[in-house]
């Protein structure tokens, strides 16, 4: 493991020097105490839904992803379904409420918002990470002032008994949850029953039917990064955060400047590979909202924020690289999701001769989450290109919810 103040940089977005004195100070005093060898990789990603749509999402899930349902774990409150790929990648729990009147922290989380209310059970929660001693990284985190929910908090918010859960954070929204667990071992999420529920197991086999019979169940591989929006403001913040929980550094951040935003990339110390741990990646405007109507620049990110809250925009899937039907594995992939039904917010944007091809999904009804695919050329490394960043963005500000929202009302 390398030191991690000292890993290579990548962008042209300058930080201020708030950022870089305690970006080099929060890594050292996390290696020096011992936490970044204790913290590993994301072990899960823990997303929420509305009553009655978990079987709808796991088919969705199950269609345009490498994941297969597992089991269900039936709680008083919650129906937690287990999606799993291999012990190599991080699972998903997709929690379900049960009862639409039950109200929590994590459904507070959206109802301030104006489109987040909509739905207010649908948000991703969260990631949980492996260690090695949970006491100890809890007692070290507990000592930097970071805040758990006590063990009988975790109860009644039907979570997982081993599990240490972070108060959602100011900046993202998001919770970070450790456990302890031998990195041969099996995952076992201690909560109520588990059950193989005949409704969800009926969607996903349709939907794993479907996915070969279309010839992309070989194409669509792990997930590659995790993308988070935040407030302009709390662009540094919410990376430095994110950095002093978990294991991760600080890769580089690159200015988009005619979509008024900037792309923070953090990868795993750990892995290598982001199919085993993916990047965590914070997209902030470079201006906030009431500054908007004098500079006349586009604000897609903060507009996002401002209508859902802050929280994961997306998550994004690798593409086999190759050629399938004479075509680009992305560009087959795609074309066979479209024909199933599911819409696309832009055409494929990037080509070979720029090292990679990228596409956002339409949002989920389900979890509001973006789908993205991107198929990286002859070994292309990096997450994007400045052009394709770009349209991606300005894409995504197109939602219909949010035009929808923004348009001027008469009376």
């Amino acid at each position: 493991m390398g030191s991690s103040p000292r890993q290579p940089r990548h962008g042209d977005k300058l930080n201020s020097g708030f950022f870089e004195e305690f970006l080099e100070r929060l890594l050292e005093d996390r290696d020096r105490s011992g936490l970044s060898e204790m913290i590993r990789e994301i072990d899960a990603l823990m997303i929420t839904v509305e009553p009655g749509h978990a079987r709808d999402y796991v088919a969705e899930l199950s269609l345009m992803t490498p994941y297969h349902y597992l089991v269900t774990l039936e709680s008083a409150q919650h129906h937690t379904h287990v999606l799993r790929i291999d012990l190599e990648s991080p699972d998903i729990l997709v929690r379900e409420v049960r009862n639409p009147e039950l109200r929590g922290v994590f459904r507070s989380l959206n109802e301030v918002y104006p489109i987040g209310s909509l739905k207010p059970n649908s948000r991703y929660m969260g990631e949980i990470l492996r260690v090695t001693d949970l006491d100890a990284v809890v007692r070290s985190q507990q000592a930097r002032e970071i805040r758990f929910f006590s063990p009988e908090q975790l109860a009644s918010m039907e979570l997982p008994t081993n599990l240490a859960v972070s108060k959602p954070s100011p900046y993202t929204h998001n919770i970070v949850c450790y456990w302890e667990r031998p990195e041969q071992q099996l995952r076992i999420y201690q909560l109520g029953e588990s059950r193989i529920l005949a409704d969800i197991q009926s969607g996903y086999e349709y939907a794993k039917e479907q996915q070969a019979r279309l010839g992309i169940d070989r194409l669509i591989l792990p997930i590659d990064h995790l993308a988070t929006r935040v407030y302009s403001q709390n662009r540094e913040v919410a990376i430095l955060e994110y950095l002093s929980l978990s294991s991760y550094y600080y890769w580089g951040s690159f200015d988009i400047a005619d979509q008024n935003s900037s792309t923070n990339v953090t990868k795993s110390l750990h892995c290598a590979q982001e199919s085993r741990s993916p990047a965590k990646v914070f997209t902030a405007a470079n201006h906030p909202y009431f500054v908007n109507h004098l500079l006349q620049l586009p604000s897609p990110t903060e507009q996002f924020v401002r209508n859902y809250g802050p929280r994961l925009h997306h998550f994004a899937l690798a593409v086999r690289d190759g050629m399938t039907a004479g075509q680009a594995n992305i560009d087959y992939v795609v074309r066979a999701i479209e024909h199933s039904g599911k819409d696309f917010l832009l055409d494929v944007v990037g080509s070979r001769e720029e090292g990679l091809k990228q596409i956002f999904s339409s949002a989920s009804e389900h979890s509001s989450l973006i789908i993205e695919y991107v198929q990286r050329f002859d070994g292309f490394e990096g997450f994007f290109t400045r052009d394709n960043v770009a349209e991606l963005t300005e894409a995504a500000g197109a939602d219909r919810e949010l035009r929808a929202l923004d348009t001027p009302r008469r009376g």
